[in-house]
């Protein structure tokens, strides 16, 4: 942990060139001539090095290449306006000049272009432009435009949290705490910068929302240099200008600059990060800079931007700009100019050639950090007994109940989404006019009571919101443990969940992590539920590897998964069955504040010898209904495996179950064609053949949306008559 305020960074290490004697020191903006004289050999530096990785890609020697030209001045301008390794940096794929600025070496960023696996910012899993450093604060970026906004806005949150309650960072060597180094500081600033084309996605309006009303120290760099690869700004922007719509945000220092000129851009950077750091609100800095290269080497700009238009942009390009003013300001004349441009080259060339001979990753490294190396939620370490104290109580009050013993244990856990705080305007709690909510299923009732509304909070009725400020928040070292409302309504996180949180360890080598836990209320059998509130789906998320999958069938199971989701070190999806929160079925006392079930360890409901079926979630019950009906009618023993968790999922007690009975049927609620079961079913007839006597039966739902008509839902989702009859055919096959 840090407290201590950080002197600004000194320039480049590297002197190449003294500026010309002067009478007086000359002052611009704050800038100093020989501040002045890095500037331009940081904007130099950054052009050369897209210049050389276009070279080695024309070569075939690298494999994509995307530039930063043309956005130089204002970058290296927002690096020196900033604190490398203090403040807290999401930049996008145009901020080459920017990481060079905070102290990233050109050695780095050319590993990164070969796909070493000796790059210290993915190991050769991420494309060029891609960084991230721990040391320096760069947070692992993607392609994904927009994705990087919320995540900076959880970052800011997580600034602010740790800077209030300082004794939440201490480490604890039971939980994932062990292996989060906190840094903070009560006023960094976080950075985030993205073209003006990711200002039409979503979730930029989604960040300047959360900013604006939490005053968050977020500095806002929009990098507009009027092209989103082929659609030219004025059909991205109403008016041509992002800067103009956003003028009503309250809290918000907004300005404008010439991005080509580093001095303007400096002089207009300072002052937001000036507003930022002093705690006034965000900023939002809209810097008007130019493309002169294509989108990418993939891109051939001369299909839709004509010469006339290009000519105009090289106009203003910022190293021509820059080397003039250096000759007009008498800080360095041609031959200085010349000096600094040779050993910068010769700087590029070393560090190629070092690049070019590095190690590729070694065979079977992709391997490595899809999940946590350091905590296993497998393990037998997770395994605890339950202490059954009380009366039996509902999954609702056992999830209840373990996020209350969390959140006393751990003070990095913080809890929001919709609806979830007992009521935002505090007040009315303050006074008792109102009783509170505490979520829609009253899941989290009497948490913000408990712990305030610093760690109970309800977000803004957007989900990519929820899910990307969560993971800004983990990847600082807080444990959100968010809630998405209905399963529904899940798909606005889609980017977060699948492109984002998941895959953040695995991309960044294990430099960045992310374990929050997400709950999710899911399914059907609601009565009245219909299209929009009994969707299933749990087999799209466990196709995405680095996300643990958790869909629990009772009160006991609930409590305990939860527990070991929060302590473990990755990202999980909790599913909680609707239907299930307070059904009679698979009630439990209270099994204490240590109690843990581990993750792939399937439960036995019932033994059997004839045949075996495997489920999850609300069809457990259904399943038991239908085991003991067909045992009590026909003698026939079945066997009830219930997973518990989906991903990772425990192939051996379902092996050791198959061998046993030789036939099995594998049932869940979702749709029938492509659904979880048939990964299962296929896995068994793969490895399992020789011991089966008939083929692996599935019974699900049909291939529909749940209707609302109670008649027609019960058609449509698989009940208990349905699994009797597939139980009754395969016992005769």
């Amino acid at each position: 942990m840090a407290t201590t305020k950080a002197e600004p960074k000194s320039s480049v290490a590297t002197q190449v060139a003294e500026p010309l004697s002067s009478k007086s020191e000359k002052n611009y903006h704050g800038l100093t001539r020989r501040q002045m004289v890095d500037i331009y050999r940081l904007m130099f530096l950054s052009r050369r090095l897209d210049d050389r990785e276009i070279m080695l890609k024309r070569q075939q020697r690298t494999f994509f290449q995307i530039s930063g030209a043309g956005h130089e001045a204002l970058l290296v301008a927002a690096g020196m306006a900033l604190r490398s390794g203090y403040d807290w940096f999401y930049p996008y794929y145009r901020d080459r000049a920017l990481d060079l600025t905070l102290g990233m070496p050109p050695y780095d960023q050319l590993l990164e272009a070969v796909g070493s696996g000796e790059a210290p910012c993915s190991g050769g899993r991420q494309m060029p432009s891609h960084w991230g450093t721990p040391k320096l604060h760069i947070v692992s970026q993607s392609s994904p435009t927009g994705t990087q906004l919320l995540q900076a806005i959880g970052c800011a949150e997580a600034g602010r949290y740790f800077s209030r309650n300082p004794e939440a960072a201490k480490k604890h060597e039971d939980d994932y705490r062990a292996f989060k180094d906190v840094q903070f500081h009560g006023d960094e600033v976080t950075y985030v910068s993205c073209g003006e084309g990711s200002t039409s996605e979503g979730e930029f309006w989604e960040a300047l929302n959360t900013a604006s009303n939490q005053k968050l120290p977020v500095l806002f760099l929009v990098e507009d240099n009027e092209y989103a690869i082929s659609v030219p700004v004025e059909v991205q922007t109403p008016g041509g200008s992002i800067s103009q719509l956003i003028a009503g945000f309250p809290n918000f220092h907004l300005a404008q600059c010439d991005g080509t000129d580093p001095v303007a851009s400096y002089a207009t950077l300072t002052k937001a990060v000036e507003y930022c750091r002093a705690g006034k609100g965000p900023a939002l800095v809209h810097g008007k800079v130019i493309r002169p290269y294509s989108h990418s080497l993939s891109d051939d700009e001369k299909l839709y931007r004509p010469d006339a238009e290009r000519q105009k942009d090289a106009q203003r390009d910022p190293i021509t700009r820059m080397q003039m003013f250096l000759i007009r300001e008498n800080i360095l004349d041609e031959n200085g100019i010349n000096k600094l441009e040779k050993q910068v080259e010769e700087e590029i060339q070393e560090a190629t050639d070092r690049a070019l001979a590095a190690a590729l990753p070694p065979s079977g490294s992709w391997k490595a950090f899809i999940y946590s190396p350091n905590i296993d939620p497998a393990s037998p370490s997770f395994a605890t007994e339950p202490l059954r104290e009380g009366a039996e109580k509902t999954m609702a009050d056992l999830i209840n109940v373990c996020l209350r013993d969390e959140m006393r244990r751990d003070p990095r856990i913080l809890v929001f989404g919709e609806d979830v705080a007992d009521c935002s305007r505090e007040e009315y709690l303050k006074q008792k006019q109102v009783k509170g909510k505490g979520g829609v299923f009253k899941l989290t009732a009497n948490l913000q009571r408990e712990f305030g509304s610093e760690r109970v909070f309800n977000s803004p009725l957007a989900e990519a919101n929820i899910v990307g400020r969560a993971t800004g928040m983990a990847t600082r070292g807080l444990k959100p443990v968010a809630e998405i409302q209905f399963f529904d309504y899940i798909w606005p996180a889609m980017h977060q969940l699948h492109n984002e949180l998941p895959v953040i360890r695995w991309r960044s080598n294990n430099n960045f992590s992310c374990p929050i836990v997400l709950r999710v209320a899911i399914g059907g059998y609601l009565t009245g539920g219909a299209i929009y509130h009994s969707q299933s789906g749990e087999s799209i998320f466990t196709h995405i590897p680095g996300l643990r999958v958790c869909f629990p069938s009772n009160a006991l199971d609930a409590n305990g998964l939860l527990r070991t989701a929060i302590r473990c070190d990755d990202p999980v999806l909790f599913l909680e069955h609707k239907r299930l929160y307070r059904e009679p079925f698979g009630r439990a006392p209270y099994p204490g504040p240590d109690f843990m079930v581990p993750f792939a360890n399937a439960r036995v409901w019932k033994e059997g010898r004839d045949l075996s079926l495997i489920t999850y979630g609300a069809v457990v019950p259904r399943a038991l209904q239908a085991a003991q009906r067909i045992e009590r009618e026909q003698g026939i023993s079945v066997e009830i495996i219930d997973l518990r968790t989906l991903s990772p999922y425990d192939w051996e007690a379902i092996a050791t179950s198959v061998r046993k009975t030789s036939r099995v049927i594998v049932a869940h609620e979702d749709m029938l064609s492509f659904g979880y079961g048939a990964e299962i079913a296929a896995r068994i007839a793969d490895e399992l053949f020789e011991d089966l006597d008939a083929p692996v039966r599935r019974v699900a739902a049909a291939d529909s949306f749940v209707a609302y008509q109670p008649k027609l839902e019960d058609e449509i989702l698989p009940q208990a008559s349905d699994l009797y009859k597939a139980m009754e055919e395969l016992a005769k096959f």
